[in-house]
Parts: structure tokens; C-alpha cells; sequence
């Protein structure tokens, strides 16, 4: 059986706004993997154009994601941070996957159906084929490990699919080639950590996103201190005291998702938390959960703000990474012209 080295590849949409989702849903898992794996991070501006996008605010966003990820304290010296339009070997990998991947398994996709709605015949063709455009991303560097979300994994699900059928389909071609039994690995998800899903500050039941009106839903990582007290001190809550076990948050999402904020910040898991602040009410354990936010965000805030102010540097960062990830998939697209009968 054909073994792969261990390498992760992920990206993050260039949107305004980053927020205590985004950190704790991905940024900060990456700063995590890059000291036990090879990682491959990635700005994905092509998913980004499925959807309008203004050109000067979305070339503003791609540096806004990149300085978040060197504040956070990704080392783009050591592994590769760059932006996708950057290497075109993701969308040429992605045209092979239209070609694999079979119309029935993006019908299935939840994520295209939440975003188009009733609108489906009016949105783009783009918007219908990100999943196969995700799973390119992920395979010409063909990683065998993929920091997701749970609104992420079915993509990645397909993206397996998507390796396992192309294996399938010319696995005597790919043996011909010296490549074994299997060309692509079938990526594994990384789902970690006490909050892998980020809540609203202002409804327990929503996601926290940069799109709801209440500006008090999220906690942005450009927040100063004050405003990071403010909104979590004003955070929705419930009457009752914090309980002493996980079971005592059943039915209440806002207390839950409270306390998943503090354990993702603080490295303690929920029961820690709970042990810690059970039988306390609400305005105690905020003021704790303002102190572990402020000295986990401030500090990300803070250098997003000087580096952005440095805009050649941050260029600069992203056209290393487009050079040295370029080399990887192109050794990748090569391979994969060889084994579908293309000449070079």
C-alpha cells in the first residue's frame, strides 16, 4: 500500500472582519499543527469570487487574512503561506476533478443548498463546483491531513471521494508511472479542541459571523481591550449559575457556548471550566472569561495592526509562499498529466 508523508494543507476565505470564530475555528489550530507537521496555509481567493466581491476590498482582505495568520504566530519562513490565485495548478487540478467527481455528489452538497436557497438557478457555476475546487486545493499538495470545521467536512468527505475515484479509475496507469497502488491520499479532517463551532455573543443557536447586523454577535480581532470587556460583559446569558458538569448546559446554548469560548482560550477543557466557576453566576465568571480573552486577542490585534501597515512585507510573504507551493503542485500536475495520457 502506497504511504504518503504526513503533510496539512488548509485556507481560510479572505472576508473582512476576522473574528474569535475564525481564530479559534482555524487560525489558532494552525499555529498548533505547524510544530508537529509540514503545513501548506493558504489564502483562498478563487473560492472568494464565487460570491460578488469589490477588487480593492478583496486584495485589502487577502493581506488581512495573511497578517492574521503571522500574528497568530504562523512562521512563513518554516512552512508555506500563500494566496491560491497565485498558483494556477489549483484551478488546473480543479478542471480534472469536474471530470471526476459525478454531478449526484455535489447535488448532495448542505453547504451549496444553505448558501443558493431558493436562488439556485441564478447563482454561479462556480458556487455549485466549490467543492471540487476544495478538494484540488487540498490534493495537489496532495495532504494527507486537513484542519476543518464541522460545516467543512462533507467537503472533505467528498474530497476523498474525489481521490479515491481518481486512484480507482487509472490505477494502472498511476502503477505504470511508479506511483503504486494509489496517487492521492484520502486526506484525513483534524476536528480538535472544546470549540470547533464559534457561536453568536447574542444567540446561542447561531454561528458567529462577520455578516449579522449586531456588531456586540461577535468579538473581531482587531478589538481594543475595552471593547472586548464590553461585548462579553453585554454577551447573552441566563439566569441561572453556571452548573458544575457538561450536562448542566443541555438546553442552555449561551451559557455552552460561553464556557467553550473560555476552555478554547484558555487550553483547560469544559469540565476544568465547569469544576472551576460551577455554582457561580454570570458576572463573575465574564469578568475572568474578559481577562483569558484580552491576553489571548489583544496581542493578535495588536500585531495585525502593525503589519498591515507594512503592506511590501506582507506581498512579499505571499509571493515566497506562491513560489515555493508552486513547486510542489507543479511536480503534482506533472504527474497527474503523465497518468491521464496528456502530452507534455
Amino acid at each position: 500500500m502506497t504511504t504518503f508523508p504526513e503533510r496539512v494543507f488548509s485556507g481560510v476565505q479572505p472576508t473582512g472582519n476576522l473574528h474569535l470564530g475564525n481564530y479559534l475555528g482555524a487560525i489558532k489550530k494552525f499555529v498548533a499543527l505547524q510544530e508537529t507537521h509540514e503545513c501548506v496555509y493558504c489564502v483562498v481567493d478563487l473560492h472568494a469570487i464565487t460570491v460578488p466581491q469589490d477588487p480593492a476590498e478583496l486584495k485589502s482582505t487577502i493581506r488581512e487574512v495573511t497578517a492574521a495568520f503571522i500574528a497568530a504566530g504562523i512562521d512563513p519562513k518554516k512552512h508555506i503561506v500563500f494566496n491560491q490565485s497565485q498558483v494556477p495548478e489549483h484551478a488546473e487540478l480543479a478542471w480534472v476533478f469536474n471530470c471526476v467527481a459525478r454531478m449526484g455528489w455535489l447535488n448532495r452538497m448542505t453547504q451549496f443548498k444553505d448558501k443558493a436557497g431558493k436562488n439556485t438557478e441564478n447563482v454561479s457555476v462556480g458556487l455549485f463546483a466549490y467543492p471540487t475546487l476544495m478538494a484540488a486545493d487540498i490534493l495537489v499538495y496532495r495532504a494527507t491531513h486537513v484542519p476543518v470545521g464541522e460545516d467543512q467536512k462533507q467537503h472533505l468527505e467528498l474530497s476523498r471521494d474525489i481521490a479515491q475515484k481518481f486512484n480507482n479509475d487509472y490505477a494502472a496507469s498511476i502503477a505504470a508511472h511508479g506511483h503504486g497502488d494509489a496517487f492521492f491520499p484520502l486526506p484525513e479532517p483534524l476536528i480538535q479542541g472544546p470549540a470547533t463551532r464559534v457561536m453568536s455573543l447574542r444567540d446561542g443557536t447561531k454561528k458567529m459571523s462577520k455578516s449579522d447586523a449586531s456588531d456586540y454577535s461577535r468579538l473581531n480581532l482587531s478589538d481594543d481591550r475595552d471593547t472586548i470587556a464590553q461585548k462579553i460583559r453585554k454577551a447573552k446569558t441566563d439566569p441561572e449559575p453556571l452548573p458544575s458538569e457538561a450536562d448542566g448546559l443541555k438546553g442552555r446554548p449561551e451559557a455552552d457556548n460561553l464556557v467553550g469560548i473560555y476552555a478554547a482560550l484558555s487550553g483547560d477543557s469544559r469540565a476544568e471550566v465547569l469544576q472551576r466557576f460551577g455554582g457561580q453566576n454570570f458576572s463573575a465568571f465574564k469578568s475572568a472569561l474578559v481577562d483569558v480573552a484580552v491576553a489571548s486577542l489583544e496581542p493578535v490585534g495588536s500585531e495585525m495592526k502593525r503589519l498591515l501597515g507594512d503592506v511590501a512585507h506582507l506581498d512579499a510573504v505571499l509571493n515566497d509562499g506562491a513560489r515555493r507551493a508552486r513547486v510542489l503542485a507543479a511536480e503534482t500536475m506533472t504527474a497527474v498529466k503523465d497518468i491521464l495520457g496528456f502530452v507534455r
